[in-house]
């Protein structure tokens, strides 16, 4: 990966659900990062020795990725009516942050690999309390993750709460394609809750 320009050097921390779960993203393919941004989780996956495509419409805080090998910079804007630039293609993992969407989200399920992976994290409901995402259209509703991977990903991590530093309330899934590992030989839990019967 080529040396980040000042204006990378800088860049906010790498979210930790994605750093839990790009590990668990199969080598097969590519990596997709939605709204990509300064490219945070980009760079990360391509650190961790990830081929990937990186999609926004202004593509400014990724120029410096530019001619990377194993780097695909779209610039799209995904909001503009036009189909998602992705249709027909799979990525081993799809990454989404901090963005949402709506009309595009059945698209952005839809492009995870049977043996693919899902990450994404964003604002939810309660945001409005906290900060700068107020408007419900860009706010998660409970449960809205779930209902849209139904039927095509089996979610394998959900949250949707309060985090600090900054407060913010986000909902969050990872849900892998039907043949991912996962569902064939799946990880113990680490620090799993105990229940007494």
């Amino acid at each position: 990966m080529p040396e980040a320009d000042a204006s990378h050097r800088e860049l906010r921390p790498s979210s930790k659900w994605v750093e839990r779960f790009l590990p668990s993203i199969p080598r097969t393919g590519r990596v997709l990062d939605v709204a990509c941004g300064s490219g945070r989780h980009l760079r990360l996956a391509l650190e961790r020795g990830y081929e990937v495509t990186g999609v926004d419409r202004n593509l400014s805080g990724v120029a410096d990725l530019e001619g990377t090998p194993g780097v695909e910079l779209v610039a799209a804007d995904l909001e503009d009516g036009r189909p998602f630039p992705f249709r027909g293609r799979s990525f081993a993992g799809v990454i989404v942050t901090n963005y949402l969407w709506r009309p595009i989200l059945p698209d952005i399920v839809a492009c995870v690999a049977p043996d693919g992976l899902l990450i994404y994290e964003t604002f939810a409901v309660g945001n409005e309390r906290y900060g700068r995402v107020k408007n419900p259209e860009f706010l998660l509703k409970p449960g809205e993750l779930i209902e849209a991977v139904r039927g095509r990903l089996v979610p394998i991590a959900f949250e949707h709460g309060k985090l600090a530093d900054p407060e913010r309330v986000v909902q969050r899934i990872a849900a892998v394609g039907p043949n991912h590992v996962w569902l064939r030989d799946p990880p113990e839990i680490q620090n799993a809750l105990r229940y007494n019967n």
